[in-house]
């Protein structure tokens, strides 16, 4: 199965050539509108204190809910204290990642994670894995944006939790792409659209306001084949009254594609 020439929308920034290349693959006519860029915070006087308190012994787990965050930490960390020294105290405590990502970036460390959430490895499969724990005093590396859900649920097991921001979302240096894909999206130019992350929707629609299009983008986002990679993402859509057709077998690009086509085609 395939696209057989549907128009499909994707988000995709980092990726976005090889999101490109997916869809041509699977027949399909893409149009890939980067939505997002992620900037180190302008104060980081937040994660230098954070180290500060797990180098001196403060932390007994740290949740690393990304690789990019847990790399651009590592870096940070370095230019005012020793280069291992972040990995030195990391093993010290015990390591939770969120999945795949942080736990490449653990390695990359030298380090191995005590637990690793199964996919779709949302904060329900984090949570549900550190049920139990004795661990009470928790920093957890944050992504984009905060999870109150995450921090209010590990409080409420009696965790001390110190929320550790290394970078934001924001968006794309280049919005004319955005602008445009808002365009022809609400003029009914797209059949299928591709989410691979929650901010993807939060910035569409925030583009869609500014041009004074949400409405229509909105109401045609929901005649569209939605495919999301995965729950935190749907529920993303849904906050905005989008309900997606699917969500891949593995919280994949190429799984999400793949399985876009033969579902759109369906």
């Amino acid at each position: 199965m395939s696209f057989h020439g549907l128009r499909v929308l994707a988000l995709e920034s980092r990726r976005a050539p090889e999101m490109e290349q997916l869809i041509r693959k699977q027949e399909g006519n893409p149009f890939v509108a980067p939505s997002m860029r992620e900037i180190p915070l302008a104060d980081n006087a937040e994660a230098f204190a954070f180290a500060e308190q797990l180098f001196a012994g403060r932390f007994e787990m740290v949740i690393l809910l990304t690789g990019v965050g847990t790399r651009q930490l590592n870096r940070l960390l370095a230019t005012r204290f020793p280069e291992s020294a972040f990995a030195e105290a990391l093993g010290r405590v015990t390591l939770v990642a969120r999945g795949p990502k942080p736990v490449a970036a653990l390695r990359d460390m030298g380090l191995k994670p005590a637990i690793v959430a199964p996919e779709p490895n949302t904060w329900r499969e984090l949570l549900a894995a550190t049920v139990g724990r004795p661990e009470r005093r928790i920093a957890v590396q944050e992504y984009g944006r905060s999870n109150p859900e995450l921090l209010d649920a590990l409080r409420a097991r009696g965790g001390e939790v110190t929320p550790v921001r290394v970078y934001q979302w924001d968006l794309p240096e280049n919005v004319e792409p955005l602008r445009q894909a808002v365009r022809l999206l609400a003029a009914g130019a797209f059949d299928v659209v591709l989410f691979t992350t929650a901010i993807q929707m939060v910035h569409l629609a925030r583009v869609a306001r500014e041009l004074g299009l949400e409405d229509a983008a909105l109401e045609r986002l929901r005649q569209c084949q939605v495919c999301s990679i995965g729950p935190a993402t749907t529920e993303a859509l849904e906050e905005f009254g989008v309900h997606p057709m699917m969500e891949p077998s593995h919280p994949k690009m190429g799984f999400l594609v793949k399985e876009a086509a033969e579902r759109a085609r369906q």
